[in-house]
């Protein structure tokens, strides 16, 4: 059988968080000037998590594909996920398609882990194990990740933190900067129990760390600012 090429049947890798790494992007040269230029991992933590590396301000990679489903463990979503699971699921389960989106998007992750809750705020403040071992898991893929995307990068010059729980929780970004402390990242635990807009990283460290909180509503206004703008100029063209 001749093979068939994945982009004819609309099969791209598309990647996700775009509008919340197009805003960390655009805010870099004032926020952090040292990093903007450089070889930078943008973590988008919250109940969907992915990790962008940035080089000179322009996406490289991402953790994120086809769907939202791939990469980092989320909420209630698996990330990266063997292929024959799903078969699994449909020849030995005998589940149907319905049947295994619902688990893939709505019941896996760290709910799925724990069975307790999806929030990682209720995750670190419970004495459960399986609530442990969620947030050991989801640290760890963060870590590893971040580890290659580093890779794929070169090197690494910053590391940004944004969204939910990558602006708002200490503690993970505590553990996942210990866990990438091979890579030169060292966590000042001061800084880094701040909130807001922030440096977290030791002085004199070799990876400067960052918290700058995303805006992704601020870009999906300017995008449709600018496309009001060329239907009205393409209006006023008409006109002419």
């Amino acid at each position: 059988m001749e093979a068939v090429a994945p982009d004819a049947f609309g099969v791209q890798r598309y990647g996700f968080h775009g509008l919340s790494y197009e805003y960390i992007a655009s805010v870099l040269p004032q926020v952090a000037p040292e990093i903007a230029a450089g070889r930078v991992i943008v973590a988008h933590l919250g109940s969907g998590a992915s990790l962008c590396a940035l080089k000179n301000g322009k996406s490289i990679d991402s953790t994120l594909g086809f769907t939202a489903l791939d990469g980092l463990c989320m909420g209630t979503r698996p990330g990266a996920v063997d292929p024959g699971v799903i078969l699994y699921m449909f020849q030995t389960l005998g589940l149907s398609a319905s049947e295994i989106e619902t688990i893939l998007y709505r019941k896996s992750g760290l709910l799925g882990i724990s069975g307790i809750s999806s929030d990682m705020r209720v995750l670190l403040e419970s004495k459960e194990p399986s609530a442990g071992l969620a947030v050991d898991y989801f640290v760890y893929r963060v870590a590893r990740e971040i580890g290659a995307l580093t890779a794929t990068l070169g090197g690494l010059d910053g590391l940004v933190f944004t969204a939910g729980i990558g602006e708002n929780s200490a503690e993970i970004r505590s553990r996942i900067g210990a866990a990438s402390a091979w890579l030169g990242i060292e966590i000042d635990q001061v800084a880094n129990a701040g909130r807001g807009q922030q440096r977290i990283s030791k002085a004199g460290g070799r990876v400067p760390v960052w918290v700058i909180p995303t805006n992704e509503e601020l870009m999906i206004a300017r995008h449709t600012g600018a496309q009001l703008a060329l239907v009205e100029a393409r209006v006023q063209e008409t006109r002419a």
